[in-house]
């Protein structure tokens, strides 16, 4: 005898049981949970109402597979560890859910590539994927587009590549930390790299070296830290303040903290009296009152918001046209730089 709604474990009833309690087929009860599907408004109400009542939801994985499409979109991320994800995470989940479709996360090791992982969201019926791990090659992003898929490279700008991308414009950014530099006095500056198979970080460093020359700046120092991490700025930080800087670049926020940290308990320098320290990302921590970061805020909600509408409103099984889409951030200048000759605090990168 089959046991009571309350009694099965989480309370909650299958399609196929709730179908037989209320008298409809089980294509009826799929249908009223699937917008624009053929089933009477009164049919609907009765069978939403006695869902509710009953605790049934649909398990959007499960009718995935049993479909040709389906609502949910892979996304693909490196480490974790790194705060700016998390906070690009929370803000996508719930667009996509906003937008009446699901995301379907698959972390990355921190070393390595995650060529099996996306493999493995074949199974699950996606479709669309968007990729925000530079751990993954851009031939699988463009194996990945055919057959009427289609993938959407996050923040990872590709040039001369195939595959639809959304981007911070991170040349603009790196120039106005240069410019910022060059307006608060500052003369001679470093730059603390990132990983040098990123092509963001690359970009970010040529924009920057190239603009401190424009500006008639020295480049004291430019320093591959090999990966992002606060523990990496803490290590470099004293290497770039000792090679005569009186102002560094990080290649994004979590490896300036560290090195901001280093430069002021083991250097013993003042910030931004003796030396002046700017990151990349504008992460929630930048602004806490211990660090006050000066840093390139990068636009993510214009950039997902971007990102959601190219791939829920393509059209049918069309792959997404391949074009780049560059975002402007925004330069956020607080206590680890000193104040620019013309009294501004903040600006916009262009």
């Amino acid at each position: 005898m089959d046991a009571k709604p309350a009694e099965r474990a989480g309370g909650g009833v299958t399609a196929r049981e709730l179908a037989r309690m209320i008298g409809v087929s089980q294509s009826a009860v799929s249908r009223a949970f699937t917008p624009g599907a053929s089933i009477s408004a009164d049919m609907r109400q009765r069978i939403l109402a006695s869902a509710a009542k009953l605790g049934y939801r649909p398990n959007a994985i499960a009718s995935s597979l049993s479909k040709r499409s389906s609502k949910l979109i892979g996304v693909v991320l490196p480490d974790l560890r790194n705060p700016f994800y998390p906070a690009f995470l929370e803000k996508l989940l719930l667009a996509l859910e906003q937008a009446g479709h699901q995301g379907l996360v698959i972390n990355g090791p921190p070393e390595g590539d995650m060529e099996d992982q996306l493999a493995g969201l074949t199974q699950y019926n996606i479709e669309t994927v968007i990729i925000a791990s530079a751990r993954v090659s851009t031939a699988t992003a463009l194996n990945w587009s055919r057959n009427g898929r289609s993938a959407l490279l996050f923040n990872r700008p590709v040039a001369n590549v195939p595959v639809a991308s959304v981007c911070c414009d991170n040349a603009a950014g790196a120039r106005a930390i240069a410019d910022h530099f060059n307006a608060c006095g500052y003369r001679k500056v470093a730059y603390v790299a990132g990983p040098q198979d990123m092509p963001a970080n690359t970009i970010r460093q040529n924009a920057f070296i190239t603009r401190v020359a424009e500006l008639g700046m020295t480049l004291s120092a430019c320093i591959v830290g090999g990966s992002y991490g606060y523990e990496i700025g803490h290590r470099h930080g004293v290497e770039a303040a000792r090679s005569g800087a009186d102002a560094i670049f990080f290649a994004n926020d979590i490896t300036a903290l560290g090195g901001l940290d280093a430069i002021r308990d083991i250097a013993g320098l003042r910030v931004p009296e003796d030396i002046g320290v700017a990151g990349f990302d504008d992460i929630t921590m930048a602004s806490w009152p211990r660090h006050q970061l000066t840093t390139l805020r990068q636009p993510l909600d214009e950039m997902i918001a971007i990102a959601v509408e190219m791939l829920v409103n393509r059209e049918g099984a069309q792959p997404l046209p391949p074009t780049m889409r560059l975002v402007a951030g925004e330069l956020v200048a607080r206590n680890t730089t000193r104040t620019s000759a013309d009294g501004r605090s903040r600006s916009t990168a262009t």
